[in-house]
């Protein structure tokens, strides 16, 4: 039996792991596409080429108080410093001054940025031109009242974007592991939304039956069934934004396109770019997945971490095998997300996370759940261990240990294999 020889980035650095060739029966990578060589002039095609609504220059008349909300600290992979002056300088040429634009930070229930992340997220150029303030998910008093969806979730969000003429959304979309996917609606829910409405459609995710944890419909990929991004469609809709403005990045990180236009016609045109590029066929479901983040700053941490298992998770049998190259340099980073391995039954967690949901707290039950099912090993740093088999997990140092430990856990040697160097960014999907 041939073996062939895969190289898997870890933190800085490669492990090179052989397999038998004939037991891989899927290689999930990103598909290489066309990206975006004149920023500007694509920002400005899309501005007057929108989906689903006249051109930018249109929508505002002179006079307009205008809303930009733009994404916080922990979404700089947007590059907004690279798009927005485009976008003031489009208004500014349909007769909207620079004092009558200003940014909204949709910091959703993270901490508020400071000054100098303000000029990291939006560049130097655009903090000198135009007003920048945070969303403050918490202070009522900046609140406004929009309805109530659905799902019964009470809406409110930043009063000043409510009150203002024009309301557009910026972002970038990307798979989501609750919400289907990024960008678009988000940019209101849970960007500029109230605490109680963050929090009230985050519940979704988890399963209406107590016990019985997370809710199955709030995946990666999924949008028609995921009852989070419903709800969170139906707060955005409830915000009535006026225009859209997303990315969609290519492999190597850099723009593939920009989809404007109708909050969420454009959005849904940036969504399916988006599984063209990392939704990958595979013909079925493997034995043992082997994947890695793609190296640092992907596998600097578990939380960071979970994106890579939980793709691996959609690729694996149920019951089979997962294997991740992972560094976790910083493994009990975020502390919040480390503290929720505390708990000593499934149950206990759960219970914890439905009492206070947050969204590290969910997302350390849901790495535990596919612990739970499925045995996870994890290749790392060997200080990491004891957190490792703490959180449900199996801890190896090298390739070899960890197939050992693979082939152990399947209990048999005609398993399949599926390959996914770049399981962080891409998708599996099983074809029909």
């Amino acid at each position: 039996m041939a073996n062939r020889t895969i190289d898997f980035r870890y933190g800085h650095s490669e492990l090179k792991i052989s397999l038998p060739e004939e037991k891989i029966i899927n290689e999930v990578y990103g598909r290489p596409c066309e990206v975006v060589e004149d920023i500007p002039s694509a920002v400005r095609t899309a501005l007057r080429q929108p989906i689903g609504t006249p051109p930018l220059k249109k929508i505002v008349k002179p006079g307009d108080r205008v809303a930009v909300i733009v994404s916080d600290i922990t979404r700089t992979w947007v590059r907004f410093d690279q798009f927005l002056p485009v976008l003031l300088d489009e208004l500014n040429e349909a007769g909207i001054p620079d004092q009558n634009i200003f940014i909204t930070i949709a910091v959703g229930a993270h901490r508020l940025n400071t000054q100098e992340e303000f000029a990291l997220i939006c560049g130097r150029q655009v903090c000198e031109r135009i007003e920048i303030v945070n969303h403050d998910c918490h202070n009522e008093a900046e609140l406004v009242y929009t309805g109530t969806t659905s799902r019964g979730v009470e809406c409110r969000i930043n009063k000043r974007v409510a009150e203002a003429d024009i309301k557009i959304l910026t972002g970038g979309i990307v798979h989501h592991m609750m919400a289907g996917y990024g960008g678009g609606r988000k940019a209101i829910l849970p960007g500029i939304s109230g605490f109680k409405a963050i929090q009230g459609n985050h519940l979704l995710c988890m399963n209406q039956v107590v016990g019985q944890g997370i809710n199955p419909n709030c995946v990666s990929g999924a949008i028609d069934d995921n009852e989070m991004n419903q709800d969170m469609i139906e707060q955005a809709a409830l915000a009535k934004p006026d225009f859209l403005l997303n990315a969609v990045f290519a492999p190597d990180g850099r723009f593939a396109k920009f989809v404007s236009g109708h909050w969420y016609d454009a959005w849904l045109a940036g969504v399916t770019l988006v599984d063209e590029i990392y939704g990958v066929s595979v013909s079925e479901q493997a034995d043992l997945v082997i994947a890695s983040a793609g190296g640092f700053p992907k596998d600097i941490n578990l939380y960071q971490g979970l994106k890579t298992v939980d793709n691996a998770y959609m690729a694996v049998k149920p019951g089979g095998v997962i294997l991740c190259f992972m560094e976790l340099a910083d493994i009990k980073e975020p502390p919040e997300f480390a503290d929720w391995f505390k708990y000593k039954t499934a149950l206990e967690q759960e219970m914890a996370l439905r009492e206070h949901f947050t969204i590290p707290g969910f997302l350390a039950y849901k790495l535990a759940d596919i612990a739970r099912r499925n045995p996870l090993i994890v290749v790392t740093k060997p200080e990491n261990a004891a957190f490792i088999r703490n959180a449900g997990m199996f801890p190896a140092t090298t390739a070899a240990e960890a197939l050992a430990i693979a082939q152990e856990k399947i209990g048999r040697t005609d398993f399949t294999i599926t390959i996914m160097p770049s399981a962080a960014n891409t998708v599996p999907v099983i074809a029909k």
